[in-house]
């Protein structure tokens, strides 16, 4: 296991086993890459890089967007910074910056951790606890939250891998999603309802060309794989290569985007899969929100599983 500092991402731990190595790194406990022998298995980013368009960051203590920052919790009314200005939006949390410290490291695993302090929008302390192990069967991330404070506090989660088939366009990518319904959302990416799929073309519940599709959507109503998670595949036309990622039961939604905003080199050129425990602006409607106790801990895991014929 290797340590060497970076002025942008920080700290960088590496993590091998069985062909397997996955780096994350100080500023926002984020997973920067994941290689499979001279496979990228992640759309990474460089140690010296901010990374973009979030690319491998921890969405907590909400995943995706709230309305206007504002919400309503327990009676009291919040503002959160609109860290999404040109819509108006608070998104993806307050701990994607931040310095998170080292707790546990081994050969193929690594434990970081970070205070949550409470602030200006969001009044409540947790410690945030991730542990990233890499093995034969892919990488996996357990990641635990506690409430130290003395009040119970909002909580959602979701993580932000940009995963990849190298050398497969994503319109020749076979996408797989287990949702039977989708979010309708209006300009702002903002939940206004939703719909069922079934025969339509948002329907990836089986294996389907992405062609010319433009996704940054969120499917919900999951179907459940037998040990009651659920996961998402995109895999190559001949199905010679294929990436997974798996959430367990904890997460209820999915977020897939095919990069079509973004710029440069990285414009649809990778998928952002994103298991969420709950919907988009769920601050606001509480749907799926989590409310934890003072003292208490909620754990859930995840993780990506390549493959190959």
């Amino acid at each position: 296991m290797r340590s060497v500092v970076a002025a942008k991402s920080g700290t960088q731990w590496t993590i091998e086993a069985e062909g397997h190595r996955a780096t994350v790194v100080e500023v926002g406990g984020v997973l920067r890459g994941y290689s499979v022998g001279d496979r990228e298995v992640v759309d990474g980013f460089g140690p010296d890089e901010i990374s973009p368009a979030s690319a491998g960051q921890i969405l907590a203590p909400w995943p995706n967007r709230i309305r206007d920052g504002h919400y309503t919790f327990e009676g009291t009314a919040y503002q959160l910074p609109l860290t999404e200005p040109d819509k108006h939006n608070a998104i993806h949390g307050l701990t994607n910056w931040s310095r998170w410290r080292l707790a546990e490291q081994a050969p193929d695993s690594v434990t970081l951790e970070f205070d949550l302090p409470p602030q200006i929008g969001y009044p409540w302390a947790l410690t945030l606890r991730t542990r990233w192990t890499v093995s034969a069967d892919g990488l996996r991330c357990d990641q635990e939250v506690t409430n130290t404070g003395d009040a119970n506090a909002p909580w959602g989660f979701s993580v932000h891998p940009y995963v990849q088939l190298p050398g497969v366009a994503v319109d020749d990518t076979l996408l797989r999603v287990p949702g039977r319904s989708k979010i309708l959302a209006d300009q702002r990416l903002l939940p206004i309802g939703a719909v069922r799929v079934s025969g339509t073309e948002f329907d990836y519940t089986e294996p389907r060309r992405v062609a010319g599709a433009v996704l940054d959507t969120t499917w919900g109503d999951l179907i459940r794989d037998a040990d009651g998670g659920s996961s998402v595949t995109i895999a190559a036309p001949d199905g010679s290569r294929a990436v997974t990622v798996w959430g367990d039961e904890n997460f209820h939604w999915w977020q897939v985007f095919s990069g079509d905003t973004l710029t440069g080199e990285r414009f649809r050129r990778s998928f952002a899969i994103e298991p969420m425990t709950c919907p988009p602006d769920a601050f606001r409607s509480g749907r799926d929100l989590i409310v934890l106790e003072p003292g208490a801990t909620w754990r859930a895991s995840w993780g990506i599983r390549p493959s190959a014929a």
